[in-house]
């Protein structure tokens, strides 16, 4: 695919992976991307410049997944951990140059960001004019579900403000659409003001009745807002630039609801163990299906799963699940599950899954089975990753910690201790909610992650090591902080055969003892 940048009047042009709403997962036919690269993963965004290369920048999740979805008009750009994307967009643009952005698929505060470069905001995706409509009916969560109702949670937000984050919205309205996998979000834009509170949607809003809460369809969204002739609230972090730019007086002031929806209420918590209950369930009788039958595909383990999840309960799926035999194992976000990778005694299958149940919050599990006698190899890595996860979960809490702290526990394993060949380039977790990945709270090296953690946070532990030549491990249990201490939602057995008992100390087996083996 070419793009006519001279047309555009740009010197080079910023394709995004996202949506309007600045969405993690959205429809890969809204994903101009994904259109321009051909790679599917969820992040990582492209540079087309003048002489028509093409550079796509991808975390070190997506290394090995890029190089074999991306064609040779495509350069990858393999950022390491500690680099940042934006930051090496910009060291390949000359002063002076004008960059294209597409305004309604970039947030505001990324905009800004390229103050040092010209900056040209375009109306029109040039590569992907794909717009999706959502006109589903809203259902709305039971009290016992969401613990507060629409009015309580707003009377801490000052006004006006504006919301365009869709886990956001979501969150504050009690509203959830399960009619697609990999999303239970609702779709929509909400506008607080201090005479009347508005839900911009084309959803179907007959079972929302909330009382303060007056519905329009989205495209009235920009006129409203052009209207208003004061200062309206909005983070620049989570609207994207078409609608800042729509607010006549906009003042920026971080959103008070990405700490809120972090911090899960009583009901929350309770409705998220009957989830992981039912997680356990699914992934358990996959693994019992994985063992009993003589070989078996990728593809086929990631129909029964979705069918054992679906058979516990769940809504939908909370994202794609991975299902990654031996080589494609080292691929953190391997997404294929292939008919033609058969699974046969001899080989390692990781599975890395999730789904919505009826309280519409994303669950997240991974395991790591195997098919025979693993050979010491396998118990190696397996048994290391146990370790650095045991390690982490059993953190010793101290005043503000944080996921910055917990995540170097585990990274400092790895580095005091390598085992050649094998390594660890993600963060150590993710926070959970609405969407399978939100922030706060985040373990990595970041420094979003340096957020303190707080008693109702819900969040994953997960552990890998990966060597594209060989096989990739990863433990991943959800968690959630209580009482100042790590709980976890998951109790899905770890797979006794894969551990090397010899390598725990006294500590980490009476850690264990809280797991259960199988």
């Amino acid at each position: 695919m070419t793009v006519d940048l001279k047309k555009l009047g740009v010197d080079y042009l910023l394709v995004n992976s996202t949506n309007e709403f600045l969405a993690e997962y959205p429809d890969l036919k809204e994903n101009a991307r994904y259109l321009l690269t051909k790679f599917s993963g969820s992040t990582g965004d492209a540079l087309v410049c003048p002489d028509g290369k093409i550079y796509l920048f991808v975390d070190g999740r997506y290394h090995t997944q890029a190089e074999l979805e991306i064609g040779k008009e495509v350069t990858l750009v393999k950022l390491q951990t500690g680099q940042r994307q934006d930051y090496e967009i910009r060291k390949l643009i000359p002063p002076g140059s004008v960059l294209g952005i597409v305004a309604e698929k970039n947030s505001q505060l990324r905009v800004e960001a390229f103050k040092d470069i010209n900056v040209k905001l375009l109306n029109l995706d040039p590569v992907n004019f794909y717009t999706k409509f959502n006109h589903n009916k809203i259902e709305v969560l039971p009290f016992d579900l969401c613990g507060k109702g629409f009015e309580e949670k707003i009377a801490v937000i000052p006004r006006p403000f504006f919301l365009s984050n869709l886990e956001e919205v979501s969150y504050l309205v009690n509203g959830r659409d399960f009619s697609e996998n990999y999303s239970s979000k609702i779709q929509g834009k909400l506008l607080l003001t201090n005479y009347e509170n508005i839900l911009f949607t084309d959803m179907d809003t007959t079972g929302l009745k909330i009382n303060n809460l007056m519905y329009m369809p989205l495209d009235c969204c920009e006129e409203i807002l052009g209207k208003i002739d004061y200062p309206v609230y909005v983070d620049k972090s989570s609207v994207n630039a078409k609608d800042y730019a729509a607010i006549r007086y906009p003042e920026h002031r971080t959103s008070p609801v990405s700490l809120m929806k972090s911090i899960k209420c009583s009901e929350e918590i309770e409705s998220y163990k009957k989830a992981f209950q039912a997680t356990d369930e699914a992934l358990l009788a996959t693994r019992e299906f994985i063992m009993a039958v003589k070989e078996t595909t990728e593809y086929e383990i990631a129909e029964v799963l979705e069918k054992n999840f679906l058979q516990t309960g769940a809504r939908s799926l909370s994202f794609k699940s991975i299902v990654a035999k031996n080589k494609n194992s080292a691929l953190a976000h391997y997404s294929k599950c292939s008919n033609e990778e058969i699974v046969k005694d001899g080989d390692l299958v990781l599975i890395d899954c999730g789904a919505y149940y009826d309280n519409g919050l994303a669950t997240d599990i991974t395991r790591v089975f195997f098919k025979g006698e693993p050979d010491d190899e396998y118990k190696k890595v397996y048994t290391f990753v146990l370790k650095m996860f045991l390690n982490a979960f059993n953190t010793e809490i101290t005043e503000n910690i944080s996921g910055y702290d917990i995540d170097k526990i585990a990274r400092d394993m790895v580095n005091n201790e390598p085992i050649p060949g094998y390594a660890f380039g993600h963060g150590l977790g993710h926070g959970l909610g609405i969407n399978v990945h939100e922030a706060p709270p985040n373990l990595s090296t970041s420094d979003i992650a340096k957020t303190p953690l707080q008693n109702g946070m819900c969040f994953t532990i997960e552990p890998g090591l990966y060597n594209p030549e060989t096989f990739g491990v990863r433990l991943e249990n959800s968690c959630y902080f209580s009482g100042n201490k790590i709980h976890s939602f998951a109790q899905m057995p770890y797979e006794k055969k894969l551990i090397d008992f010899s390598m725990l100390n006294k500590m980490e087996k009476i850690w264990l003892e809280e797991f259960l083996l199988v």
